[in-house]
Formats: C-alpha cells, sequence, structure tokens
C-alpha cells in the first residue's frame, strides 16, 4: 500500500510535500530550542537564590569587588560550597564564626573557588590542575565522580548562570598557601582576625620562625592577641632580628599544657627556657590562672598537632638591659620618665647600689618611683647625704630571701603580707596593687604603657607614684 501510495503522487507535488515536511521539522525544532528558558541570574544573584549557600554569600558580600566580579557579563566557572560546607571549615580551624575569620584569608579562600578562564560544564572538566582567580591550582579528577583537590565533591553540578556555571560542593577548598597553617600552632591565630598582628609579625620575621612552629616537633606557643601587642607599647613591627628575638621567646621546644605546670606558691615562679634563649618566668596559681612574665593566660591548651597554644593577654619582650639600664634609656625617651632616680643612682656615695642594679647576676625586684613621686617627697637630690639616699634607694629593692627565691617577683606573684627590702621590709598588698612602709602608700601604676612588669636581665621594674622612704 505504501509503495502503491507513492505511484499515484505525482514529482511535483511530492517534491512540494518533502520541502513542506522539511520547513515543518526545521520550524519545529528552532521553536523547541527557543522554549528553553535562558538564564538570566547572574552568579550571584543565583547564590543569593539558594538558601544552602547563604554563608558563601555572607562571605561574598564582605568583597565588594569580588561581587561586582561575579555579577558581570564575564564567563565564569564558580565551585560553591555549602553552609555545611563552611560549618566545617570553621569547625576544623577552631572558630565559630565567618566574621572572626581575617578578611585577607577569607578573600583568598573565595577566589580559590573562581575560575576566569570560561564556563566549564561538568562534561567539559578534565583531569588536571586548574588554575584559580586566587594564583593556585586546583587539581581535578574524574575517575568515579568529580573530586576536586582529591576530597571535595561536586554534590550538584552544572547550576547556569547568566555569566557562567556553579558546581556546588561539599566542602570548602582551602589553597596550599592557606591550608599548611590547618592543624599547626599557628593555625588559631592564623584564622582569627584577633591575631593579625602576630601573624604579620610572624610573616615580616625570619622564615626560620614560621618553619619553626610549623614543623612537626613538639612545641608550646604563647600567642599575643593584637591587645597584647598594644599592652607591651608595640604599635608599629620592629625590625626583623628584634621580631625573631621577640617572637623566638613566645616559644618553648616542648609541648607543655597548664594542667602540666607545677603549682606553685607566689611569689615564687618557674624559670622556664625559651626557644629563642633566655628564661620566661611561669606562675601556676590553680584556680588563679597561669602567667608568664607577669602577662595571664587567658585561654590555655588549644591543642594542635604539633603542639599546644596558649593566649596571653600582654606580649613577652625578651630582657635584654639591666635594672640601672632600663632607668637609663626610660630617662632619656621621650616623654622622659625615671631622670630623678637615675639622678639618685648616680649620686656620690649610692656606687655600690648602682652596682648593684646593674649586676647582670643579680636577681632584683624594684619599686621604681616616677619623677613626680620624687617631686612631690620632697627629698633634694642635690643635698641629701650618700647614707641617707642609699637608705631610701635600698626600700625600694628587694633581693633574694625567703619570700622571693628567684628575686624577681611580677605582679601576678605579689602576696599580701610583709616582703623584705633591701632596708627592713614593706607591706604589700596584691588585690590593691600598693606598697606601703612608714605611713607612705605608693600604688603600683599600671600605665601608662609598660610601667609594671618590666622584665631587666636581672630582675624586674614596676612604677610607683610615691617615695618608700624609712
Amino acid at each position: 500500500m505504501k509503495s502503491t501510495w507513492f505511484k499515484f503522487l505525482k514529482p511535483g507535488i511530492f517534491s512540494l510535500m518533502v520541502l513542506a515536511l522539511i520547513v515543518v521539522t526545521t520550524t519545529g525544532c528552532n521553536n523547541e530550542d527557543d522554549d528553553v528558558p535562558q538564564p538570566t541570574q547572574s552568579i550571584v544573584a543565583l547564590a543569593q537564590s539558594q538558601s544552602n549557600l547563604s554563608s558563601l554569600v555572607a562571605a561574598l558580600t564582605k568583597f565588594p569587588d569580588l561581587v561586582t566580579l561575579l555579577s558581570g557579563s564575564g564567563n565564569f566557572t564558580v565551585f560553591a560550597p555549602t553552609n555545611e560546607a563552611f560549618t566545617s571549615l570553621l569547625q576544623t580551624v577552631g572558630q565559630t564564626n565567618i566574621d572572626d575569620v581575617p578578611e585577607s584569608v577569607l578573600e583568598s579562600l573565595l577566589r580559590y573557588h573562581v575560575i576566569t578562564s570560561g564556563a566549564v560544564l561538568s562534561t567539559q572538566l578534565t583531569a588536571g590542575a586548574v588554575e584559580t582567580a586566587n594564583g593556585e591550582d586546583i587539581a581535578v579528577t574524574v575517575a568515579g565522580g568529580i573530586r576536586l583537590n582529591g576530597a571535595t565533591q561536586v554534590v550538584t553540578p552544572d547550576v547556569r548562570a547568566s555569566n557562567g556555571v556553579v558546581h556546588i560542593v561539599n566542602q570548602v577548598l582551602v589553597p596550599p598557601s592557606i591550608g599548611r597553617f590547618v592543624n599547626t600552632v599557628v593555625e588559631p591565630a592564623y584564622f582569627n582576625k584577633n591575631f593579625t598582628t602576630l601573624i604579620a609579625a610572624v610573616n615580616a620575621a625570619s622564615p626560620s620562625i614560621l618553619e619553626a612552629l610549623l614543623s612537626s616537633s613538639r612545641k608550646t606557643l604563647f600567642a599575643p592577641t593584637n591587645a597584647a601587642f598594644q599592652a607591651a607599647g608595640i604599635t608599629a613591627l620592629p625590625g626583623r632580628a628584634t621580631l625573631d628575638a621577640v617572637l623566638s621567646y613566645h616559644v618553648i621546644g616542648s609541648e607543655v599544657r597548664a594542667a602540666n605546670l607545677p603549682t606553685n606558691t607566689a611569689p615564687a615562679n618557674t624559670p622556664q627556657a625559651m626557644l629563642g634563649g633566655g628564661n620566661a618566668f611561669i606562675s601556676n596559681r590553680g584556680a588563679q590562672g597561669v602567667f608568664i612574665n607577669g602577662s595571664r593566660v587567658v585561654q590555655a591548651d588549644i591543642l594542635a598537632d604539633n603542639g599546644v597554644v596558649h593566649v596571653i593577654d600582654r606580649t613577652l619582650l625578651p630582657p635584654t638591659q639591666t635594672i640601672f639600664e632600663i632607668v637609663e634609656a626610660a630617662a632619656a625617651a621621650n616623654p622622659a620618665q625615671f631622670t630623678r632616680l637615675l639622678q639618685a643612682l648616680n649620686r656620690t656615695g649610692v656606687e655600690a647600689l648602682k652596682a648593684v642594679a646593674d649586676d647582670p647576676a643579680a636577681n632584683l625586684t624594684v619599686f621604681a618611683p616616677t619623677d613626680a613621686a620624687f617631686q612631690a617627697s620632697g627629698i633634694d637630690l642635690a643635698t641629701v647625704s650618700g647614707p641617707n639616699l642609699v637608705a631610701v634607694l635600698q626600700k625600694h629593692i628587694t633581693s633574694n630571701s625567703s619570700r622571693a627565691p628567684t628575686g624577681r617577683i611580677f605582679s601576678s606573684d605579689l602576696i599580701t603580707g610583709d616582703l623584705d627590702m633591701l632596708n627592713g621590709t614593706v607591706t604589700i598588698n596584691a588585690s590593691a596593687l600598693t606598697v606601703t612602709t612608714g605611713g607612705i602608700t605608693a600604688n603600683i601604676v599600671a600605665t601608662p604603657i609598660r610601667s609594671i612588669n618590666i622584665l631587666g636581665s636581672n630582675g624586674v621594674v614596676h612604677t610607683i607614684d610615691r617615695v618608700l622612704q624609712p
């Protein structure tokens, strides 16, 4: 029948029918393509419309230039981590909120998820390295499913946008430049914006400092916050040699957790050899806390794969000067301090006491009166006799004694009661931070910066606002 039906058709009519069929078929295909909706949302708008990408959106909005880039007319591939992926990352690096992460770190992380060379569908991905917007490569594997850097999976591929394609992934991709800090003693500071000064210091120091912190050997890091640098009077980073000395003075070459520190009774403290040389002095007061050189450990025992971190509230400064040199330097500073005390130590007849203050083998605690304190005391340093001046100065100095076995008594080591001085005793009120003798009560001055717990190579200095007199 089919072949007979064709015999009755004239050739011209047959040709017209074939032509019509071709036209109908072609027109139908074009209409079908036109019916496929084209994406109208940019990558940013697409992410904003997905509830499981709200953490990514919150991170992106911190960087207007990145939002502008991914909202524009380019052609990008973006690997978009889910909310769960961000939560997992924060847990891994010991943070609770994306806002706690330094913006420089967060921006590098985000750019590591962007490919600017074009929109690549999952079917077009091939095994190998692909460069990202932060300049580092992602390793792509496709056997058995798409994986990035060996572990991250594409869970929702090929979400089209007007300016590219989004692949939703189950983990935040971490570039090698950042990944090297994860699970090390550097991690708690690197991923927390309260430690940006410490990280800047580490980056500005000799490479050997960072290598030591990242090495697999066990260590203890006392990590100062940004506020701790301010409390120590460090408002700008010093030169590399000084940075190296300061940073290495915050590291013990073994793991020491707070519970492993022997509890000691004030005013005793435990000398501890530091990685950079010299001793720091640790006081474990049990329920009262742990202190190092008078700085309080505000968060203890942050564990890492290569040691432990203790956060402190004041940066440690390695001692480089004797007590006498500290007084000299303060008198020459701007603003000047201890000029009257220096004048007293340089008076004729006080040579023996000056030698003690400058003796590198001494072990002293000095309550140093301010210039205003001397002025208010009525002591005429030009006319007072040598023996009388020595008696006054000795009232301000304690050395090795039964109540101060190390000689160095930090503010955290002070206890209420009598304290033996080179000349008699004084009475300490540890909670009020006062020193009393002969009816005179002096306050231990906590401000300005670096007026308390000033560590020297042969002792420690506390500034007081009255002159103690026999």
